[in-house]
């Protein structure tokens, strides 16, 4: 399989789980400033709509959209633990997670990447975004991952969302429980394997 990434991007939480399951994996990196990979293809012959991941199969077909890859790598691999059964209220509690990571945090850290607000439009969407970190720390108050004590999809999604505090200024050293999360994810050493192999350094 293939796996077109950014470093750091949204696609680390796919690359972590393919470490986790111990899948043999290409790594393609795209710049997303040019929308070329590393060998210079054209990056929308590969996904139209421009975005990492995307993980090529070995058959030649091409999956986009990081919660559905994550769901394939978990099933291909049969890791009950990183994405459990169909039907059962374990899987449904990971997919809540994951949708609420994807729909809630990813995408609200997108303003506070854009140049072209200034800093009193961003000050705004961090408030908003802080609040909502907040609530996930109470989440985590008590447990080790988002939905117990087994390290899931959810959790590498939420590790490589909250990492992107870093780069924007959004302080979250209030939240211990996020704090503590983060520090236990990483310190996984499939976490560790693909924070190398994107040329990242993980937080211990």
């Amino acid at each position: 399989m293939k796996l077109y990434y950014s470093p750091g991007a949204c696609s680390l939480a796919p690359h972590i789980l393919l470490c986790e399951a111990k899948l043999p994996h290409t790594l393609i990196k795209v710049d997303t400033s040019t929308h070329r990979t590393q060998d210079g293809i054209d990056f929308y012959t590969i996904n139209p709509k421009g975005h990492v991941p995307v993980l090529e199969l070995d058959d030649g077909q091409r999956l986009s959209e990081g919660p559905t890859i994550a769901q394939f790598i978990a099933d291909h691999a049969r890791r009950d633990d990183l994405m459990p059964v169909a039907g059962s209220m374990a899987r449904y509690r990971v997919m809540e997670w994951q949708n609420y990571i994807t729909s809630e945090l990813h995408k609200s850290f997108s303003p506070l990447f854009n140049p072209a607000l200034d800093a009193a439009a961003k000050a705004v969407f961090a408030a908003i975004l802080s609040k909502k970190f907040g609530w996930v720390s109470g989440q985590l108050r008590g447990r080790p991952y988002l939905t117990g004590d087994s390290f899931t999809a959810a959790d590498a999604y939420l590790f490589t969302v909250a990492g992107w505090a870093n780069y924007v200024k959004l302080d979250l050293s209030d939240f211990e429980h996020v704090q503590a999360f983060l520090k236990r994810v990483a310190s996984r050493a499939a976490v560790q394997e693909a924070m190398k192999a994107e040329g990242l350094q993980s937080a211990k």
